[in-house]
């Protein structure tokens, strides 16, 4: 073999980044080295990989197929090199999730993941459905749990729990004494809700795109405890997952308003790239999701430690 790991290892990173910078400063290697390192890779087999816009580098046709190949190369001799040096585990595991399993799941799930495997390492990013859609699609993800819906052609969905939107509001709010409420009453009120790209609005959304009323949003926020913290303060009505909203209800400081009318169900899935090499980590992991949610029918009916 004419290549080296460390020339895929800089492919790989220059390819995350599309920036020589940013993927030296990545690998602890100089700029110089990185370019060379790039250089000698493309000409050592007398092809591009890259398309230049100046300092920006972007794949062509030829390096988006090199890509999953060169990260599971890497990733497999990861694994024998772990061998060699007499250490167990999965080495390390970068996981995406959306707000509301970030939050309230995927830390569970981390800690008991970490608490079997100590030898391992793992990474978890927090962002909307778009983001984790888009750093799957770039290889700088390994796995994805998201609440929203995916449509990229290389990457492939799977279920793994149902959830469902509730719309809530203050407990002195007039809607909050009524077991539920029409769509004649929701079209008067002031919204807080998630951002455009979150799984969460696009499930509200979808609900409401056969009735014909215009919602009226006073506040669009990225995460749920703000969304939260604004409605208990008297700001609006909000709408998101049950399993972000039970201990505000169980504490009484936030109410349900049951809607008959709109179909809020969704279900929370795995994520992950379809020539992505299926690392025994990212079994084990989604291995532990679907523990915790064995028998469920519902994510809110999961069960973790009390935290008065």
């Amino acid at each position: 073999m004419r290549y080296t790991l460390r020339q895929l290892a800089v492919f790989v990173a220059v390819a995350r980044h599309e920036s020589v910078s940013r993927a030296a400063v990545e690998l602890s290697l100089s700029q110089s080295a990185t370019s060379m390192a790039l250089a000698e890779l493309e000409r050592q087999y007398d092809m591009q990989l890259f398309d230049r816009f100046g300092k920006m580098l972007r794949l062509n046709e030829l390096g988006q197929v090199l890509l999953p190949q060169a990260v599971e190369l890497i990733e497999r001799a990861a694994a024998v090199e772990r061998i060699f040096e007499g250490r167990a585990g999965y080495g390390k595991l970068r996981i995406g999730a959306t707000l509301t399993i970030g939050n309230y799941l995927a830390t569970l799930i981390v800690a008991d993941f970490l608490k079997r495997h100590p030898e391992s390492t793992l990474q978890l990013t927090v962002h909307n459905t778009a983001t984790i859609v888009d750093q799957l699609a770039r290889h700088e993800l390994d796995l994805g749990l998201i609440e929203g819906s995916c449509r990229h052609p290389e990457l492939i969905v799977e279920p793994w729990v149902e959830d469902e939107l509730v719309v809530f509001a203050a407990p002195t709010h007039r809607l909050a004494g009524k077991a539920s409420a029409t769509l004649t009453e929701l079209a008067g009120e002031s919204w807080i809700v998630r951002e455009p790209g979150s799984g969460t609005r696009e499930t509200l959304d979808q609900a409401l795109r056969h009735h014909h009323w215009p919602m009226k949003i006073r506040l669009e926020l990225e995460h749920t405890e703000a969304i939260k913290r604004a409605v208990e303060f008297g700001v609006g009505i909000g709408c998101i997952s049950r399993l972000a909203l039970r201990e505000a209800f169980r504490r009484g400081s936030l109410v349900a308003i049951e809607t008959p009318e709109l179909d809020l169900r969704r279900y929370f899935r795995f994520l992950f790239h379809r020539r992505k090499f299926q690392t025994a980590g990212m079994r084990e992991f989604i291995a532990l999701c679907q523990r915790m949610t064995s028998g469920l029918q519902r994510s809110d009916q999961i069960e973790w430690p009390f935290i008065p």
